[in-house]
């Protein structure tokens, strides 16, 4: 399997849970895959179809720490601005919250678009992941060849839900998969794995109807770790997703 590989550093990033809006902002520990997808969109220069396009990744990050922002919220106002004729149409307050940051991201993305090598040695847009500011650099970016191996190993990264009992690792979260900007950016979610821990193939929980996957794609170039490379669980940001776990 060719897939385009791409290497990025930060300084720091921020993927902010979509439903806190005031006093605090957690951030996701892995980006999500809406994340991921408007970052491909951003080196390419356009809204690419999601059909067909799958990644996976392998995230770190030195740290967090809390940052504190502001948020100013405003309203519609009446009446005129102190000691002026001029209309006043909005009035509002400051409002302080919390903000987690991760300190030095670091991202090694897979793509299953080769072809797209030249987008990324030649990006769009500025290079960020996360928040506007969160500015990226792409260390590396090359086109390698996967393999499929008996055994992997798999860290951090995001596993898709009908992994979480089988890995028996790692915690479930809530992730915005995809955004339609077609559709008012409706968005749609599902449920993954966030994996910080590795965990060997052979150490993985069998059950008795577990489906005859025996082999996994890993990458021949990462580190090889008691015998066995890096494993890579692939996403889709649209279609169907299996939200089945495997069980007894």
């Amino acid at each position: 399997m060719r897939v385009l590989k791409v290497v990025a550093e930060g300084l720091t990033t921020s993927f902010r849970y979509p439903h806190f809006m005031h006093g605090v902002h957690p951030t996701f520990e892995m980006p999500p895959p809406a994340t991921i997808y408007g970052h491909i969109c951003s080196a390419l220069g356009e809204w690419v179809s999601p059909e067909g396009v799958e990644f996976a990744y392998h995230f770190t990050h030195q740290g967090s720490f809390d940052d504190i922002e502001h948020v100013h919220v405003v309203v519609p106002a009446s009446g005129k601005l102190p000691k002026t004729s001029l209309p006043k149409v909005l009035e509002g307050e400051v409002n302080p919250f919390k903000r987690t940051v991760l300190f030095q991201p670091r991202l090694m993305l897979y793509i299953n678009r080769p072809e797209w090598e030249p987008a990324f040695r030649s990006p769009r847009y500025t290079v960020v992941l996360g928040r506007s500011q969160d500015l990226f650099t792409y260390i590396n970016v090359s086109v390698i060849d996967l393999v499929r191996a008996k055994r992997a190993y798999f860290e951090h990264t995001l596993l898709p839900y009908r992994m979480a009992l089988q890995v028996a690792q790692g915690y479930v979260v809530l992730m915005p998969r995809f955004l339609d900007y077609a559709q008012g950016r409706a968005a749609t979610f599902a449920r993954y794995v966030v994996l910080k821990r590795r965990v060997h193939s052979e150490n993985f929980l069998q059950f008795g109807d577990l489906p005859n996957d025996t082999e996994f794609w890993v990458d021949p170039t990462s580190p090889e770790i008691n015998g066995a490379h890096l494993g890579l669980a692939f996403h889709t940001f649209v279609g169907e997703y299996n939200d089945n776990p495997f069980m007894a």
